[in-house]
């Protein structure tokens, strides 16, 4: 316990330290009163803050996710940073996240997968994973359709967006056509292309959008084609001493196009059409090949396609005054496919062809809806925000595919020499077909005392939801023997949370304001459908099974902190505690042996208790006309207390740090991400052991020009990442348990160049 509290208090101090830093130069020039600072009101300095990435001055998110705890990228800081990626979000300027490559997952507060929520234009993502591979598709989307991308960290938004916003949620926006057309234009455009070294991609994206008397028009295209994820491993021998990326081929596109109609300045009707897909092939080369073995390089090919479909109509209301203030509703399909494919050439056991399609696809109907209204009673405001999500969903999974595997025997057991077909099985479904409800409600009220400097917001959540098997032969009939269908899972959760916002400080003349903040929250995650009813394997074998009686896991944390400035000068520091209940782990359920000689049976159970804890902080300066530096940290400890062994998913301290300089011509930023080493881990041996992760300090730069801005806004960047080419290991992306490869394997890229060239009118 000393050795934890030293820990915390040394990150404490860490994130402290940073704040100092960039705050420093301000209390100098405060204390000095000769001069002031030339640079803090954007009105005198328009390209200070407008030519170099900086956090928002209004208060980040839309109404479902706004609050001390989050964070705002707009498209102009996603293009200034080079961001194409969760993985570059988290490597250049949010300190603390992390995008996990082996799960498909975005990892937030030390959680990751289904334990965080990924919104669309406000329409829930599932984390939808395969019951023979965990891997989930919350990266579904192209960052080139984005307006902004808002990062919620922690629980207190699953009192407005439910089920799922356990660690905390990634809510993007889609491009709308009034984010093109500039100056009262009817018409405008935006093109992009460039190429990255970190995969040797070649991407590039247009927008055209128009404005017919009340109507706006839209359509966005992107692609990205490239290669494998580059890494520091050099090793590319065949099998488990392997330490190069196996080499890859992909292609991504996406398809985005609106129409907007404003019946009047109140009114707005929407009609919103888009696909996104993405196919990766993998020729395997790592350990599941050899030389002489069954499957042998360059026959073996893996792969995964994702494709998301939506067509959402939407309607927006805004009168202030009004019965109600603001009103918006979303009605929507979406449908969300993955494949996991496998394409082989047997060479010794059941000697022939071998292909695998795993396939998962959930189709949705939801309506998203909420109002808002602001009144006054007495010396007390109010705003009111009253809401609803309303969702019906239909899974299937099905496993398709070929192999020489002769028909099975009425026994249900192949024999010598056909043994090992008993771990083939295929043109089955691995669960039942899955129809799912969710329905939840919500009230907030954002309370005003003291002409507003006091804020007291109570809020509510309601959720109920049901997932109901549906008998299939595909299931039925399937080799794991299933008896009979599972009962349905049904619950129900409140989502309470209160917010105290105090203004210590408001337009003070060194620093604009200065809040504290305190909210506490409990939250919740419904089991996924494979955790509830996979079911894999058969006699003989082994058996992977779900678990119909699964609770939902519960959170019940507080943040406490303070925030104050404006972009000119501005930051936040944040500590949070969350106590988590009824995590949902895979254990072994019983031991090789019997019908499961290989593995025995492997299943889902609630764990009783977890905990994490930590501080977050940010902070900018823009100390001098055209230079600002910003700062970004965070450091997470995390705890199973049922064993008081450490949680593998929590990140090591994380910090970031850069210097930016820009006028209307050209600019550049020298940043650094910088991670302390991770040796708290759960286990250092068998199949929970974590992944020790040395510290580590990468050193990026970036520069752009616009040669012709009275002309045109044609602008062209470079970056360098990783300047010093150092070998490092992003701790959470590395698998869990004893690793299949040579260490360098698991290791990240090394020195990237990418380089955009953007034009826009």
């Amino acid at each position: 316990m000393g050795m934890h509290s030293g820990r915390l208090r040394e990150g404490v101090a860490l994130g402290a330290l940073m704040l100092g830093l960039l705050a420093s130069p301000a209390v100098a020039q405060q204390q000095g009163r000769a001069q002031p600072a030339p640079a803090v009101s954007a009105a005198e300095n328009p390209v200070v803050l407008d030519q170099i990435t900086v956090q928002g001055e209004a208060e980040a998110g839309t109404a479902l996710v706004a609050g001390p705890t989050t964070t705002r990228t707009t498209r102009a800081e996603l293009d200034r940073q080079q961001v194409q990626s969760l993985s570059d979000l988290s490597n250049r300027v949010e300190a603390g996240i992390t995008f996990n490559r082996q799960t498909n997952s975005l990892n937030i507060r030390g959680l990751d997968g289904a334990r965080v929520l990924t919104t669309i234009d406000g329409i829930r993502q599932p984390f939808l994973v395969d019951t023979r591979i965990n891997r989930g598709a919350q990266n579904a989307f192209d960052f080139d359709s984005l307006s902004t991308l808002d990062l919620l960290r922690g629980g207190s938004g699953a009192s407005t967006l439910g089920n799922g916003a356990l660690g905390g949620a990634l809510a993007v926006r889609t491009l709308d056509p009034e984010d093109l057309i500039r100056n009262g234009r009817s018409v405008g455009a935006l093109a992009k292309t460039g190429y990255d070294s970190t995969d040797r991609a070649w991407f590039g994206s247009a927008a055209t959008a128009a404005r017919l008397n009340n109507t706006y028009f839209l359509l966005q295209g992107g692609f990205r084609d490239g290669h494998e994820i580059d890494s520091k491993g050099t090793v590319k021998t065949v099998g488990a001493a392997r330490t190069a990326p196996n080499p890859n081929d992909f292609n991504q596109y996406n398809v985005l196009a609106k129409v907007y109609h404003y019946v009047d300045e109140v009114h707005r009707f929407g009609l919103t059409g888009e696909l996104f897909k993405r196919a990766d092939r993998f020729q395997t080369r790592s350990n599941a090949v050899s030389l002489t073995g069954n499957f042998r390089p360059g026959a073996y090919e893996t792969g995964e396609d994702i494709e998301r479909n939506r067509v959402s109509l939407s309607y927006d209301y805004k009168l202030p005054g009004s019965f109600f203030d603001e009103a918006h509703a979303t009605l929507y399909w979406q449908r969300l496919k993955r494949n996991d494919l496998t394409s082989a050439w047997r060479f010794t056991s059941i000697v022939g062809p071998y292909g695998r399609d795993n396939e998962n696809e959930e189709n949705a109907y939801g309506f998203n809806g909420h109002v808002l209204k602001s009144f006054q009673t007495g010396a007390l405001s109010h705003r009111v925000m009253l809401g609803t999500e309303l969702r019906t969903t239909s899974l299937e999974q099905y496993s398709s595919g070929i192999d020489n595997c002769p028909a099975r025997p009425a026994s249900g057991q192949f024999t010598a020499p056909f043994t090992t077909c008993n771990n083939l099985h295929s043109n089955q479904a691995d669960m039942p077909k899955i129809d799912g409800k969710l329905a939840g409600f919500y009230l907030h009220d954002e309370i005003g005392l003291l002409d507003n400097r006091l804020r007291v917001t109570p809020g509510l959540r309601y959720d109920w939801y049901e997932e109901k098997p549906q008998d299939t032969p595909a299931y039925s009939n399937g080799g794991s023997r299933p008896v009979g269908l599972p009962p349905s899972s049904s619950d129900s959760a409140w989502s309470p949370r209160i917010r105290l916002e105090y203004d210590v400080l408001k337009n003070a003349p060194w620093v604009k304001d200065v809040t504290v903040f305190a909210q506490w929250a409990k939250t919740f995650r419904a089991p996924t459908a494979n955790e509830l009813y996979g079911r894999f394997g058969g006699p003989g074998t082994y058996l992977r099974i779900g678990n119909p009686e699964l609770r939902p896991e519960v959170g019940n944390g507080i943040d406490v902190g303070f925030r104050f400035g404006d972009k000119a000068f501005g930051g936040s520091l944040t500590y949070f505690h969350t106590n988590y209940r009824n995590f949902i782990e895979q254990v072994q359920i019983a031991p090789p042996g019997g019908l499961y000689p290989q593995n025995g049976i492997i299943g889902f159970q609630n764990l009783n208790r977890a905990e994490i804890q930590g501080i977050e902080a940010n902070g900018q300066y823009a100390f001098a006309p055209n230079w600002l530096v910003r700062g970004s940290f965070a450091y997470t400890r995390g705890k199973n207390k049922d064993n008081d062994t450490y949680l593998n998913s929590i990140p090591p301290m994380q910090g970031i740090v850069a210097v930016a300089y820009g006028t209307d011509v050209w600019g550049a930023e020298v940043s650094a991400k910088m991670a302390a080493a991770r040796d708290d881990v759960a286990a250092t041996t068998g199949a929970t052991q974590g992944f020790k992760a040395p510290g580590y300090a990468i050193l990026n730069a970036s520069a752009w020009w616009r040669p012709i801005p009275q002309i045109a806004d044609l602008e062209v960047q470079v970056g360098v990442y990783n300047i010093f080419d150092r070998k490092y290991f992003d701790a959470v992306n590395v698998p869990t348990g004893v690793l299949a490869q040579a260490r360098d394997y698991y290791s990240e890229p090394g020195r990237t160049v990418k380089a955009t060239v953007k034009y826009q009118f």
